[in-house]
């Protein structure tokens, strides 16, 4: 007959269960789920009632490292999709030679309009840290992060693919008869952004449009604003500037979530419901879609991800409903 187990050995057992399947789960967050590459396909109804529908493929966070081959040929695999738009919100490089590896992701999408801001990893590369800083937010130290080289990003961008740079900018686009009125701020989590820039020149387009009321386009036009953190103070200023969709990112979702709860944090003031996919803001009795992406990549100093797979989202906006 064998002895009883005693307490102290009850609880090493118990002590050994858990370290196995912590080390299970980090294990599948970091190789497993980290990879499981996912399309997140939403509509939404903000077209005039007698437009063509319009995919925009919506790109963010893609963090990338030159070495991540299987995360580039799966972002080249998306140009099957044909999409007629690609909006990209940021956060693209995620090392000093990341440029690299956007060229052999992206190449494929010469051609298809699109436009693009950043985030702080468009301009600053990632820094080794406590990961415990993403959920408490504090931090003992600062570490001078690596300037990254933001002006060729932009070149690719601009001058290889076509895109049309929204940082604290507006821009156009037309597809099968309807005008995109694209506007974006640069990056809000750095406060790089500047409404009041950007206010200016929405004021201009509107004003010159009032001189063209004759031109057949304007009655086929919906208005996009472009963002890559969605505080907030940007996403209000968004709506009252007339945005009928909203595109973001930042979030990763947040990256690691409880099965039944959610993200545990969003890395900004955004709630935490909305902190990925297709939702609805409001604010001063307006309203637009918001789709948040939970991004494609992580830093590299951080590389899981756990009930929150990497994504790209395929968005259709479709014609509204005529009211009868």
């Amino acid at each position: 007959m064998a002895a009883p187990m005693s307490t102290g050995g009850r609880l090493g057992t118990a002590a050994a269960v858990v370290a196995g399947l912590g080390a299970l789960t980090f294990g599948y967050a970091s190789v497993i789920e980290r990879n499981a590459f996912t399309l997140r396909r939403v509509t939404a109804p903000v077209l005039p009632p007698d437009a063509e529908p319009i995919t925009v493929l919506h790109l963010s966070d893609l963090h990338m490292a030159p070495w991540q081959r299987r995360k580039q040929a799966w972002l080249r695999s998306l140009a099957d999709l044909r999409p007629d738009v690609v909006i990209n919100t940021g956060d693209n490089l995620g090392h000093e030679q990341g440029i690299d590896g956007i060229r052999a992701a992206l190449s494929v999408f010469a051609g298809v309009p699109g436009a693009f801001v950043h985030g702080s990893n468009d301009y600053y590369g990632p820094t080794a840290k406590n990961p415990f800083k993403y959920f408490t937010q504090t931090s003992s130290k600062h570490v001078s992060p690596t300037t990254l080289d933001t002006g060729a990003l932009e070149r690719f961008f601009m001058d290889e693919l076509g895109w049309i740079d929204l940082n604290n900018a507006v821009g156009e686009i037309s597809v099968g008869g309807t005008r995109l009125d694209l506007f974006g701020v640069d990056d809000p989590h750095k406060h790089f952004d500047r409404l009041d820039t950007l206010t200016a020149l929405i004021d201009e387009r509107l004003d010159a449009e009032t001189l063209e009321t004759d031109d057949p386009s304007l009655a086929h036009t919906v208005t996009v604003g472009v963002m890559h953190a969605p505080y907030r103070r940007v996403l209000d200023a968004f709506v009252t500037q007339g945005a009928q969709f909203i595109f973001a990112g930042h979030t990763h979702g947040g990256q690691v979530c409880v099965p039944g709860y959610g993200a545990l944090v969003t890395n900004c003031d955004i709630p935490r419901k909305q902190v990925k996919g297709l939702s609805v803001w409001r604010h001063a009795l307006r309203s637009a879609y918001l789709n948040v992406s939970a991004g494609v990549g992580t830093s590299i100093y951080a590389p899981v991800r756990f009930a929150c797979r990497p994504e790209a989202s395929l968005v259709t906006l479709l014609p509204r409903r005529t009211v009868v």
